[in-house]
């Protein structure tokens, strides 16, 4: 019975550290390769294609009063060597609006603007948005980012503060 329960053992130890060395061996080979994928994909383009390079990336209002609707714009230049083409530009919420220029061809050394909305109705307290555009550089995605500390309404704020007592009590 010891003996059988070695045996047992013994392989199982073997086929252990086969699979290991095997699966070791994979993850080796597949790094290896998307490293030579990923910096072969990102020297070209490098070489080529659009690149958006912004004035501000970011924008914060400071203090603004709830039910203010405040803009911004976000000036940008295609620093690449194609033509830029913007295909969706969205906010995180609804009360955070883009306008840009959608798919229109930007020129290489050309500049644009995107304007950014942002209504504070009901959103009181400290609010953090996002714009995130679709476009044809080389990550495809990139990030405007707005912020503003919101002085709720006195009126909305005791209108809230009665409905979530009258939550507690249910």
């Amino acid at each position: 019975m010891k003996k059988t329960l070695s045996y047992i053992l013994t392989i199982f130890l073997v086929v252990f550290i086969s699979c290991q060395e095997s699966a070791a061996k994979k993850i080796n080979n597949s790094t290896s390769v998307e490293t030579i994928q990923a910096s072969s994909s990102k020297s070209s383009t490098d070489s080529e294609g659009p690149v958006m390079t912004f004035n501000k990336t970011t924008h914060d209002f400071g203090t603004i009063n709830e039910g203010d609707k405040v803009t911004t714009d976000f000036s940008f230049t295609n620093t690449g060597n194609s033509d830029l083409i913007i295909v969706d530009a969205r906010g995180s919420c609804g009360c955070t609006v883009p306008k840009y220029p959608k798919n229109t061809a930007i020129k290489p050394g050309q500049s644009e603007t995107i304007t950014v909305s942002f209504d504070s109705n009901n959103k009181p307290g400290m609010q953090q948005k996002s714009v995130t555009l679709s476009a044809n550089t080389s990550s495809g995605r990139e990030m405007l980012r707005i912020k503003a500390n919101v002085t709720p309404d006195p009126i909305k704020q005791k209108q809230r503060e009665a409905q979530a007592k009258a939550r507690q009590q249910n």
